[in-house]
């Protein structure tokens, strides 16, 4: 996982659901440990493809239920995307 990415990912989230990034483990689920909406994981997709430059099937983004599984989305796609 790259480190990079996953901070990334932490800042990205952290402004959606207005948390403090260092507080948010690598481990952590969108709903059930930081609570996240529905509507709030429909902006952090639409935030995440922003943040990398990628697009992201949306119902398998919304799929993704925490923050290393959706690290390992991203590195996914952006390999696909950008080779």
């Amino acid at each position: 996982m790259d480190s990079a990415v996953l901070d990334r990912v932490k800042r990205v989230v952290a402004d959606i659901l207005q948390l403090e990034p260092e507080s948010i483990a690598d481990e952590a689920r969108f709903v059930e440990d930081l609570g996240a909406k529905s509507i709030q994981s429909i902006e952090l997709v639409a935030a995440f493809e922003e943040e990398f430059d990628i697009e992201m099937d949306d119902q398998e983004a919304l799929g993704v239920k925490r923050i290393d599984k959706a690290v390992e989305f991203i590195e996914k796609a952006l390999r696909a995307q950008h080779g």
